[in-house]
């Protein structure tokens, strides 16, 4: 075999992983520019789809915050944007969370759902809220991110639980995501899916392998979030035109499994300080620019220790765009 040099080899693996990512992506599409239009987005699920609003409507995410400038930081909410913030904007829609002067779009529909913490036992409930407001319908597009929680927390019964325990309740997790996110789609809303980030690549999930010796912990959540991620897709109704699956899992699987994919300069550190955090107990939601750890960059994937950072969720968002255009909704 010919022995290609570090740098070759690490800017091969780094196409490989963006042109797997999207080819995941674009899996199941069809040929033609997808012609659906949604009037309205609604986001269920867990922090990683959540914008907090203090009452400004700029608000903050659990990621890395954008800021006016270098020398200005204030935030910035349309910088750095999530993957929901992405998906609207391609329809041409807004958040009333992220939604400042000085001209604000008027009474934006856009609801989100997604709340701190959330796990698939919780999505029945946005669910009802968002049905209680103003019911989910044809023409509406929302968007689906729930389980890591899951995972952390059953995680944390082991050895207490045995790992077969802990399997068949994360199982039973990505069961119920899946019979919800149907539950959405027969509302005649489209739905755009994801899976979840492997927790066992996270830095939780490395930090995790460093605290222990009884096995290999990281081993263990990654079999955790394939055995949670299997369930929903074994779940869901996808025959293309009604859910989007975004392999959000994959694509980060392969940027921790070689350094300097994608782009990204480190993948096993969250870039945020968190000692600099104003907030108690101490959030990602005070994060910037400003308080990264030393040379710390938005190339780094996770923002903190489980939570993708600025350009992570920028790469999901191209994922689940693509999904979106390729999908013949």
């Amino acid at each position: 075999m010919m022995d290609l040099g570090p740098d070759l080899l690490r800017r091969a693996l780094g196409g490989v992983v963006v042109a797997a990512a999207l080819l995941g992506a674009a899996c199941g599409g069809d040929s033609e520019q997808n012609k659906f239009v949604a009037t309205r987005l609604v986001a269920f699920g867990d922090e990683s789809s959540l914008l907090v609003d203090s009452g400004d409507h700029n608000a903050r995410k659990y990621s890395v915050n954008g800021i006016v400038s270098d020398t200005d930081p204030t935030i910035a909410c349309a910088t750095n944007p999530i993957w929901i913030q992405a998906v609207a904007t391609l329809y041409g829609l807004v958040f009333p969370e992220c939604n400042p002067g000085p001209t604000p779009v008027v009474d934006p529909p856009s609801r989100i759902r997604a709340s701190f913490g959330a796990r698939a036992a919780d999505l029945a409930a946005q669910i009802d809220a968002q049905q209680a407001e103003i019911p989910l319908q044809s023409g509406d597009i929302a968007t689906v991110m729930v389980g890591a929680n899951d995972v952390i927390a059953e995680y944390a019964q082991y050895p207490t639980l045995s790992e077969a325990e802990l399997i068949a309740n994360v199982e039973a997790a990505g069961a119920e995501t899946g019979r919800q996110v149907n539950r959405i789609s027969d509302t005649g809303a489209k739905v755009l899916l994801s899976t979840i980030v492997d927790v066992g690549v996270t830095p939780f999930g490395v930090a995790e392998r460093a605290a222990h010796t009884d096995v290999d912990r990281a081993a263990l959540l990654t079999r955790m979030s394939f055995r949670y991620n299997a369930a929903m897709r074994a779940t869901i109704i996808n025959d293309g035109r009604r859910i989007g699956l975004i392999l959000l899992d994959e694509f980060v699987s392969l940027v921790a499994k070689f350094p300097g994919a994608g782009g990204f300069t480190n993948s096993t550190t969250g870039v945020c300080d968190l000692t600099k955090s104003a907030l108690t107990p101490p959030s990602i939601l005070d994060c910037t620019s400003k308080t990264f750890i030393t040379d710390g960059s938005n190339a780094y994937l996770w923002a903190d220790d489980r939570h993708l950072g600025a350009t992570g969720q920028s790469n999901l968002g191209a994922l689940a765009i693509t999904r979106a255009q390729n999908n013949p909704f």
